[in-house]
Formats: C-alpha cells, sequence, structure tokens
C-alpha cells in the first residue's frame, strides 16, 4: 500500500530495516514512519544501553494537536515530547498508535534511552547526607555523568600536590627554602631570574587549607574534563591554563615581590572548559543552612565575582588576577576545542542539546 509522508507529503516512501524492524522512510526528508510497536522494538534492538525499551506508553508531556496528517488513518496526529526532560518532539496517531520522526531527531530518539539513564542521574535530589556534607565543610557537591575511564591524570596531579606540600608543609624552615626556590615572583621573573617557579609554583601551597580546596576542585571538576580531553591533552591545558593564570598575575604588578603560589590559576582554566561543555551538571551551593542545586553558570558566576571583588579591593594575599586570567584562558581554550570535543562524546554533546532539561 502507497502511503503519504506525513512531513511533507511526499508519495514515495520506502521500506527499509531500522536495528530489526521494517519501517517506511520518506524518500524526499527522510523521516521515519513506525507502526504499533516498531519503535519500542528498534530501540530495544539498537546499542543505546536498553534492551527492553517501552517508550511508546511513557512519552512525555501532550503539546497539542499536530499539523499532519496519519499515514495510515488520515487523521490529525497528536504533538508529544519523547520524554518530560527529553523535549524532542514526536508526532503519534491515537488511531493507530503509530509514530512519525523527522530525520533530525533520528539519532536523538535512536539514544534516548542512554539520555533517560543519564538524566536519572543528573536529577538526583539532594538529601539530608549531601546538606551535612556541604554545611561542614562548606564545599560545593557535584552532580554530573559517570566517566568512561578512569582520570589517571587528575588522581596524578592530586597525588603529587599532596607529596609535595607534605615533603615542606610542616617544616618551617623547609618551607622558607622551597619558597625562595620554587614559587614564582613577579618583579624576579620581570628581572630574567625566574624561569622554573612559572612551572612549579603551580603544584606549591602555603596551607592545609589552600591545598585541600585546591584539590577538591580539582577532584570535582577534573574526571569529567579529563574523559572529554583524554589523557595527554588534558595535562596539556591544565598547565596552559596555569602559565596564563601567572603572566595575568605578572602583568597586573610587574614589581611585586609577594611569593605565588598554588594550583588555583589552573583549576580556575578547568572551570571555564567545564561551564562550557557541562552545562547540563549541577553543583550545590550552601547560602546559610540553604543548600541549593546551581547550573555551573551560576555558580562560577558566583564565584567570579568573589574574585572580581577581590580584585577590586585588592585583598592581599590572594592571586585574583590569577584566578581570572586562568578562568579566561579555560573559556578560550573551551570554545576552541568544544567541536571536536563534541564530535568526540556524542552523548555529551546530545546533553548539550537544547531540548534536554535538568531539574534543580
Amino acid at each position: 500500500m502507497t502511503i503519504k509522508c506525513p512531513g511533507c507529503n511526499n508519495e514515495t516512501m520506502r521500506m527499509f530495516d531500522f536495528h530489526g524492524q521494517e519501517v517506511d522512510s520518506c524518500t524526499e526528508c527522510g523521516g521515519i514512519w513506525f507502526d504499533s510497536g516498531e519503535l519500542n522494538g528498534a530501540l530495544s534492538t539498537a546499542d543505546n544501553g536498553n534492551n527492553n525499551v517501552g517508550i511508546e506508553s511513557s512519552l512525555g508531556e501532550h503539546q497539542g494537536v499536530s499539523l499532519r496528517q496519519c499515514s495510515h488513518c488520515q487523521c490529525s496526529m497528536q504533538h508529544y515530547f519523547l520524554m518530560d526532560d527529553f523535549q524532542v518532539e514526536v508526532d503519534v496517531c491515537h488511531s493507530c498508535t503509530g509514530v512519525w520522526i523527522d530525520e533530525h531527531e533520528r539519532e536523538k530518539v535512536l539514544q534516548s534511552p542512554q539520555i533517560r539513564a543519564a538524566l536519572e542521574q543528573l536529577n538526583q535530589k539532594t538529601n539530608v547526607k549531601t546538606w551535612l556534607f556541604q554545611f561542614l565543610l562548606q564545599m560545593p557537591l557535584e552532580y554530573n555523568l559517570k566517566t568512561k575511564s578512569k582520570p589517571w591524570v587528575t588522581y596524578g596531579l592530586l597525588a603529587l600536590n599532596i607529596i609535595i606540600f607534605f615533603a615542606y608543609g610542616y617544616s618551617d624552615p623547609a618551607t622558607v627554602w622551597v619558597f625562595d626556590n620554587f614559587a614564582m615572583q613577579a618583579s624576579l621573573v620581570m628581572q630574567g631570574q625566574q624561569v622554573l617557579p612559572l612551572l612549579s609554583h603551580m603544584f606549591l601551597h602555603g596551607d592545609i587549607i589552600h591545598l585541600l580546596g585546591n584539590m577538591y576542585f580539582l577532584y570535582v571538576v577534573g574526571d569529567n574534563l579529563e574523559d572529554a580531553l583524554g589523557h595527554s591533552r588534558f595535562l596539556a591545558v591544565y598547565l596552559l591554563c596555569g602559565f596564563a593564570a601567572v603572566f595575568a598575575q605578572i602583568a597586573s604588578d610587574p614589581t611585586s615581590t609577594v611569593y605565588m603560589v598554588g594550583a588555583s590559576g589552573a583549576i580556575a582554566g578547568l572551570f571555564g572548559m567545564y561551564l562550557l561543555w557541562f552545562r547540563h551538571a549541577s553543583l550545590t551551593f550552601m547560602f546559610v543552612v540553604f543548600q541549593k542545586k546551581l547550573s555551573p553558570m551560576a555558580f562560577f558566576a558566583i564565584w567570579l565575582l568573589i574574585n572580581i571583588v577581590g580584585v577590586w579591593f585588592a585583598e592581599g594575599g590572594v592571586a585574583y588576577w590569577a584566578h581570572i586570567g586562568g578562568f579566561i584562558a579555560g573559556l578560550i581554550i573551551g570554545i576552541a576545542l568544544k567541536q571536536r570535543v563534541m564530535s568526540s562524546n556524542p552523548m555529551l554533546a546530545m546533553l548539550n542539546s537544547p531540548e534536554v532539561k535538568v531539574s534543580r
């Protein structure tokens, strides 16, 4: 039987095998018609992490009457979101329960079981344990995808920073010697007397609180970024952000004799990439006793505001310009690499699509 395309009214439809189901596809617009049960069958066979999909009976919110006509019943179809949190629109016939999807929606629908599983991770609710953790430590909690690979570089950076600190941090003479030889001083760099400290300062910290704060944030954002970039590229951009941070600090006060130490500038660069690539993630923010999940953009806007205020009032002891310089470098790198990263991480790209709605 010849059927008409619901998408473009073309009368030339072809049958082909779509993950084990004989479906009809338009030769003009590329949309696909699924008879009742065929969409569930195709999605259950496809490599998407679920072999028992029942999405046809659990569609998202009804969006009203569609302008399209059912290929078989010739009656008006109905608009639905595929899922409430994944607002890809599909057309459904209430008479024969057939489903129509447009060509540009094909891959998103095909991978919708993975999207559903990812959203279950991302939409987890805060609870008493998370509240207590953040109230006591005043550190944010991350809600994000589990990584596909072990973040060995992140673990290595954590270990290296911790080992170095404990090698000198509880001995005053050792601390003085380490800072004299490996901490960065802008005035000495400008005089050509320092080269190695441009690198070595990133692995030194002033005290245990400084160390723990930096290492915690490295742990929070590092694993996902390393998973997206790959081990060697992640290390390269980490160091590049650290160099951008130190040069920003030097430019802000080239005559300074104050020691600059810490991984904060490099980690600030990771922040910049993280908020560009992981907008679906959430970070908790504690205001007195009220815990709230925020988007990375909102969370880091607060962080950036704190740094700008610090620069404005020129509070001593904190390299605010290094934070800002590293952050800007991370944004630039994030923009430059975004297309490549999304191409090599299809699920990450899909989660960055406007159809995905994360609960916060």
